[in-house]
């Protein structure tokens, strides 16, 4: 390759770098459009995810995930090169994830048993500065971006625990013969119900019980704690960096700082 032809490279690698910039992190209608449009692929992928334990026995799902490992292929790598700085975006540890969800779709026969694990995909998203800046503006830094953050990790777990449920007892003794078995049980465990009719086996199955049951316990008590605890905003205070203030605090809590937080009225 000659020098002109490298430079030439170069400068389109350049330009594509800045454009995708602009949309995946620009404030311009356009961006805001571009990232909708990404969001509304995560959230198609994500029903995949989903639903993919009852497909899994269709003639077309292995052509729908190699599509599905394209696409989230072709999103990361266009995140990377949106990234000012490459390093940083991946130590990220939603990308880690993100990442690792693709190699399960590149090799649905091999990593069948961790498929289940793809589901995190829900977390990631709902836990990205990506989605909130997108979709969540009205809400950032509120009460209810906490709400959501949990609920997302609950309906992960949910599916995470459903999965290695499954996959781990099915025709194992414990009445698991199938995925809405698996999930019957993780909701009623997660719930501390506990109907008995469903039980798993030996000691390992005993201790994932517990789990499930003491993960519910911690799930409904911070989403209570979320909706009626005192407001909070976030602010940060220029002198101690405390970041949780109350919507009318004149001086910081931690520092007697005088505040000056902004008011929407």
């Amino acid at each position: 390759m000659s020098d002109t032809q490298a430079y030439s490279l170069g400068t389109r690698i350049a330009r594509l770098r800045v454009r995708l910039n602009h949309l995946y992190y620009g404030a311009s209608p356009e961006a805001v459009r571009f990232r909708l449009a990404v969001i509304g692929v995560d959230l198609a992928l994500i029903a995949f995810f989903v639903a993919a334990p009852f497909l899994r026995s269709t003639p077309a799902f292995l052509v729908v995930d190699y599509l599905v490992a394209l696409i989230l292929a072709v999103d990361l790598t266009a995140r990377a090169l949106a990234a000012r700085k490459a390093g940083q975006w991946i130590r990220r540890p939603m990308v880690w994830l993100d990442l690792f969800v693709l190699v399960t779709l590149l090799f649905p026969l091999w990593l069948f048993n961790l498929a289940f694990l793809r589901v995190l995909r829900i977390w990631t998203l709902f836990n990205s500065e990506f989605f909130w800046s997108t979709v969540g503006r009205r809400f950032d830094d509120t009460r209810w971006e906490e709400v959501i953050r949990t609920l997302s990790g609950l309906v992960t777990f949910v599916f995470v625990a459903t999965g290695f449920v499954y996959t781990s007892f099915i025709g194992r003794g414990a009445g698991i013969t199938g995925y809405i078995d698996a999930l019957y049980f993780t909701v009623s465990s997660l719930t501390t119900t506990g109907y008995g009719d469903i039980t798993l086996t030996g000691p390992w199955g005993k201790v994932l019980s517990v789990a499930i049951m003491l993960s519910g316990i911690a799930f409904f008590a911070r989403i209570a704690t979320s909706l009626f605890r005192p407001g909070k905003v976030s602010f940060r205070c220029p002198t101690c960096g405390l970041l949780r203030h109350d919507p009318d605090a004149v001086h910081c809590k931690a520092c007697g700082t005088l505040l000056n937080i902004p008011n929407d009225e």
